[in-house]
């Protein structure tokens, strides 16, 4: 007799618009390999490894004693985190923001960005997403049923000049231009002017911006810019930050969105029918991280810088030449010269296999992504030294294993 239950759809709509995860494939060979006793040199995945400063731990130990502070937060997040994101743009880039209709918290950026993109999106809807990416700045809208149109974004020039090849060649606007600058995954940065253009096209032709700039404190050359530091984008922009990077709490899942107050409202509405907001004493521990001391932020800045000015060296002494980012928390790594057709998805495996190092693979980022991978500065000197001599090896072996594959001219008579 068959159960009701066969009846029942083995794929759902939103889940067959996604294709299958490649990190997934990664991340389940680094499990099964650490399973084996193997000591996995792990630049994979973007998790700060030095731990939240002590005055941000404090303030959280303090508020959770406090009487009424465990129940229910507020979905837009407290007032004063609100305040303190206010006082942070107006310090940092000089932009005035209202707490009340301009600001909202939000459960880490990734949720912000997701659930405005749930907010605003109808089926069909088209967005300009760069590519290569942060995965959710294109399948966040592909869930909703948007459109994605991917526009190659190595550098801020180069997406400028796709988003206005795109608009000339199409039938109609985009409903959203997504825009990620320092870059996750290629460190690269938008100066002002990069905003200013991309500002007026999208008045110009009633369109939204979405800014990430999640690593708005971690650059080595000069500060970042907001979007909101050009004369119009609060008509036309969010924004979202995530203190994940800035103050080592990833896990904490703290950030915020900002901008226009349209889309503010529109996420406010979707987030009071989804969550009760962040929960309180990390609000407030969040507080203590924006109004408080930032020798941590200068700290945290410097220590990405060391690690990627001895991954570039030490790498290019292993054979491995890479260009050094100028902001973020990721290296953007051609792959190796000499390797042969592999492409990123299996260079990554065979590189934790031979030589326990854990990347991850460029196409996860998008198609522009194939070609690459992404290293993070998220081990300690020693291991990465340690995972240039284990490349350094592997390489040799590699280039060996194809030469010796490679058809060999018979000698001359």
């Amino acid at each position: 007799m068959n159960s009701p239950l066969d009846n029942l759809p083995e794929e759902f709509y939103r889940i067959k618009r996604l294709p299958p995860y490649v990190f997934a494939e990664v991340n389940k060979l680094k499990a099964k390999l650490r399973k084996d006793g193997k000591d996995i040199i792990d630049f994979g995945f973007g998790n700060p490894d030095s731990p939240t400063p002590d005055h941000i731990i404090a303030k959280l130990i303090e508020t959770v004693q406090k009487p009424r502070t465990t129940g229910y937060s507020v979905s837009k997040g407290i007032a004063g985190l609100r305040k303190s994101a206010a006082r942070y743009y107006l310090r940092r880039f000089g932009v005035s923001l209202c707490p009340e209709s301009e600001i909202i918290a939000t459960i880490g950026s990734k949720e912000g960005f997701a659930n405005l993109a749930q907010a605003i999106t109808a089926p069909g809807d088209i967005i300009y997403s760069p590519n290569p990416s942060y995965p959710l700045h294109a399948y966040g809208f592909i869930i909703c049923g948007g459109v994605i149109q991917p526009i190659k974004a190595i550098t801020s020039d180069e997406y400028l000049a796709g988003v206005k090849e795109a608009l000339l060649i199409a039938d109609k606007p985009p409903l959203a231009i997504v825009v990620c600058f320092p870059s996750n995954p290629t460190g690269h940065t938008a100066n002002l002017d990069f905003y200013k253009e991309i500002v007026k096209i999208a008045i110009d032709n009633n369109i939204i911006i979405l800014s990430d700039l999640a690593y708005s404190e971690i650059y080595f050359d000069k500060p970042p810019p907001s979007i909101f530091e050009v004369d119009g984008a609060k008509e036309v922009a969010i924004e979202t930050i995530s203190l994940s990077k800035t103050y080592a709490m990833a896990g904490w899942r703290m950030g915020f969105v900002v901008g226009a107050k349209h889309l503010i409202s529109a996420l406010a509405r979707v987030k009071s029918y989804l969550d009760y907001g962040a929960f309180t004493p990390i609000q407030v521990a969040a507080c203590a991280a924006l109004d408080g001391p930032q020798d941590c932020v200068v700290e945290f800045r410097s220590l990405y810088k060391e690690r990627r000015d001895i991954l570039i060296e030490s790498f290019a002494r292993a054979g491995w030449s890479i260009q050094a980012p100028s902001a973020g928390m990721f290296v953007w790594a051609p792959l190796p010269c000499g390797i042969g057709k592999m492409n990123s998805l299996e260079f990554s495996k065979r590189l934790m296999e031979e030589a326990d190092v854990a990347v991850s693979p460029g196409i996860g980022f998008g198609t522009n992504g194939e070609g690459y991978v992404r290293i993070g500065l998220v081990e300690n000197h020693q291991r990465i030294r340690q995972a240039a001599r284990n490349i350094k090896q592997f390489l040799i072996d590699l280039r060996n294993e194809n030469f010796n594959k490679s058809p060999q001219k018979s000698p001359e008579v």
